[in-house]
C-alpha cells in the first residue's frame, strides 16, 4: 500500500521505525515498522485522529491488553507485545507482523476443497475458543467475545514449518464479560455476519461469534452468503437475520458434495435462537476434528496409492532399488558417535538425516550394563518426556526425557536426559519442527566401552498436546525478540525443572507397578 503519508519515516517511543503504510480500518492504521532497537519486523496500529476520545482511547487499550494476553495463549490470534503513546497523544500498539491473505481474499479467488477448510475452520475454532474462555481483569476472568468475526479479520499466512496458520485479528469492538459490566446497548458489527441477539444490542455470549462463524463457513464453503438481504442497511439485514431461512448448500450448489454432518453443523450454527445453537466452541470443535482426521487421512491414503502405482509401472529392477529401508534400521546402520564429541556420559540433540526423511533424535552414551539392561528388562522401563519453554529474556526450550527401568533405578533414580534448544538457532527450530510434525522422537544409545557403534535405539511418541504447545512456541519465537544472554533462560528453566523433578520420579516410582512400554 502505497501512500504520501508524512508517518513513513517517524521514529516512535525512540525504537519503532515506521516504514510503510499496510493496512486502514475503522479505528486504526497500521505500519509495517523496524524495531531499531532488538532488531526485527513488526507491526504498529495507530488510534485515527478523529476517534481520539476518552471512551475510544479505553477501547484501544483494552484491544491491545486483549490481544497480548490471548495472543500468548493461542498460536491463532495476533500476538501484541507493546503499547504506549506517541509525541502527539496518539496511542498505538505493537504486534506481530503477519504476511498472508486475508480469508475475504482466500475465498474470493478460490473455492476451498474440503480438507482445506476443514483445517482453516479448526485454526479459526481455536482462536475463538481461547478468546471464550477469557483473560484475567483484574483478578477475574472476563471471556472474550469478538462480535466481529468475518473474512476480512481472519489473516491465513504461510509458515515454513507447519503450512497454513490462521490468525485472527481485530479485537476493535470484542466485549469483555465482567460481573459488574454492563453490555452495550446499541449495535456494532457487520451487518451480513452478525448474530440476531447482536442486532438487537442484547446481552451476548460467545453463541453470537458461533453463530457469526456459521455464515462465515457457509461463504467459505460456497463462495455464496447463506442470506440474502433485500437492501444493504440495517433493516435489512436485521428482517433477514431474524425471519430468513438460510438458503441449503444445495440450492447454493447443486455439484458440491459436503459430509452430512458438516451441513449439520453450518446449519446449527445459523439458527435464530441460540438456545438451538451448539452451545460453546468446544461442541463445534467436536464436530470438526473427526471430519478434518477422515479427510485428511483419505488425502494422504490417495497420495500413497499414486506412488504405489507409480512404482508398479517401473522395470522390476528399479523396484527393487526403489524398495525403502526401515528408518530404525538406519539408524542401527549408520549412526556413528561424532568424532569431535568427548567418550562420556553425555546428551545432546541431533536432526538424523534418512534417506527420504529428517527426525529428532537424542544422542547418549551410556555404560553397556545400563543399555543392556534397557534392552533385556523391556516391559519395565518407563519414559517420561516433557518440554518447558520460555520465550524471554531468550527463546529457549529445555526438552526433558527421563528413563526409569525398575532394575537399576530404584537405587539411582531415573537416567535424565536433557537437551536445551535454542529457538533463535537454526537446529533449535528444525528440532522443534520435527518434534511436532512427527510427534516422535528417537534416543540413540551407544556404549562407553564401544562409542564408535549405535547400541539400542528407543522410539518415543509425543502426545498430541505437547505437539501443539511446540508448534506455537516455534512460531512465536520467530518474532519474540531477545532480550538477554541465552543463559539466563537456561538457568530459568533448569529451576523450573527442579521445582518439578521430585514430582516426576514419584509419578514413575508410582506407576512402576503397572509395567508398559513407552515407544
Amino acid at each position: 500500500m502505497t501512500t504520501d503519508d508524512p508517518n513513513i519515516g517517524r521514529l516512535i517511543a525512540n525504537r519503532y521505525h515506521l516504514v510503510e503504510l499496510v493496512g486502514r480500518g475503522a479505528m486504526g492504521r497500521v505500519y509495517r515498522a523496524e524495531d531499531v532497537l532488538l532488531g526485527g519486523v513488526i507491526a504498529v496500529k495507530f488510534l485515527i485522529h478523529n476517534l481520539l476520545t476518552p471512551r475510544m482511547r479505553d477501547r484501544f487499550k483494552t484491544e491491545a491488553r486483549t490481544c497480548a494476553q490471548l495472543g500468548q495463549r493461542s498460536l491463532h490470534i495476533v500476538r501484541v507485545t507493546d503499547y504506549g503513546v506517541d509525541g502527539d497523544d496518539v496511542p498505538f500498539y505493537v504486534m506481530e507482523y503477519l504476511q498472508g491473505e486475508s480469508l475475504g481474499e482466500v475465498i474470493t479467488s478460490q473455492t476451498l476443497p474440503l480438507p482445506r477448510f476443514l483445517s482453516l475452520a479448526r485454526q479459526i475454532c481455536l482462536g475463538l475458543q481461547c478468546a471464550h474462555q477469557g483473560i484475567q481483569i483484574e483478578n477475574q476472568l472476563c471471556p472474550i467475545i469478538h462480535r466481529d468475526i468475518k473474512p476480512s479479520n481472519i489473516l491465513v499466512s504461510h509458515d515454513t514449518g507447519f503450512g497454513e496458520l490462521v490468525k485472527i485479528l481485530d479485537f476493535g469492538i470484542a466485549k469483555l464479560l465482567q460481573e459488574d459490566s454492563g453490555q452495550t446497548s446499541s449495535f456494532m458489527g457487520t451487518l451480513p455476519y452478525s448474530s440476531p441477539e447482536q442486532m438487537e444490542g442484547q446481552d451476548l455470549d460467545p453463541r453470537s461469534d458461533i453463530y457469526s462463524f456459521g455464515v462465515m463457513m457457509f461463504e467459505m464453503l460456497t463462495g455464496r452468503m447463506p442470506l440474502q438481504a433485500e437492501t444493504h442497511s440495517f433493516g435489512g439485514w436485521y428482517r433477514a437475520h431474524h425471519f430468513q431461512t438460510p438458503r441449503t448448500f444445495d440450492a447454493v450448489n447443486p455439484a458440491l458434495r459436503l459430509p452430512r454432518a458438516l451441513e449439520t453443523l453450518v446449519m446449527a450454527c445459523l439458527e435464530k435462537k441460540a438456545s438451538d445453537r451448539p452451545q460453546s466452541i468446544a461442541e463445534v470443535l467436536k464436530a470438526l476434528v473427526p471430519l478434518e482426521e477422515r479427510y485428511s487421512a483419505s488425502r494422504q491414503i490417495g497420495n500413497r496409492i499414486g506412488e504405489v502405482l507409480a512404482r508398479r509401472s517401473l522395470p522390476e529392477e528399479r523396484q527393487i532399488q526403489q524398495l525403502p529401508v526401515p528408518l530404525l534400521e538406519q539408524i542401527y546402520q549408520s549412526a556413528t558417535w561424532p568424532t569431535n564429541m568427548p567418550i562420556a556420559q553425555i546428551v545432546f540433540p541431533h536432526v538424523f538425516a534418512a534417506t527420504k526423511e529428517s527426525v529428532a533424535t537424542i544422542w547418549v552414551m551410556l555404560p553397556m550394563q545400563e543399555i543392556r539392561s534397557l534392552q533385556l528388562n523391556r516391559l519395565y522401563n518407563k519414559i517420561y518426556k516433557n518440554f518447558l519453554c520460555t520465550l524471554s529474556p531468550h527463546p529457549m526450550v529445555l526438552w526433558i526425557t527421563a528413563l526409569y527401568n525398575r532394575f537399576h533405578s530404584k537405587e539411582t533414580g531415573p537416567r535424565w536426559l536433557r537437551c536445551y534448544l535454542d529457538l533463535k538457532t537454526p537446529q533449535g527450530q528444525s528440532l522443534i519442527h520435527l518434534l511436532a510434525d512427527r510427534q516422535e522422537f528417537y534416543i540413540i544409545l551407544f556404549a562407553l566401552e564401544n562409542p564408535r557403534e549405535c547400541a539400542h535405539v528407543i522410539k518415543v511418541q509425543i502426545h498430541h498436546p505437547q505437539c501443539l504447545g511446540l508448534k506455537q512456541w516455534a512460531i512465536q519465537a520467530q518474532t519474540t525478540p531477545s532480550v538477554g544472554q541465552p543463559s539466563l533462560s537456561k538457568t530459568m528453566l533448569q529451576s523450573e525443572f527442579e521445582r518439578l523433578k521430585q514430582r516426576i520420579v514419584e509419578d514413575l516410582v508410582r506407576t512402576d507397578e503397572h509395567p508398559s512400554w513407552d515407544g
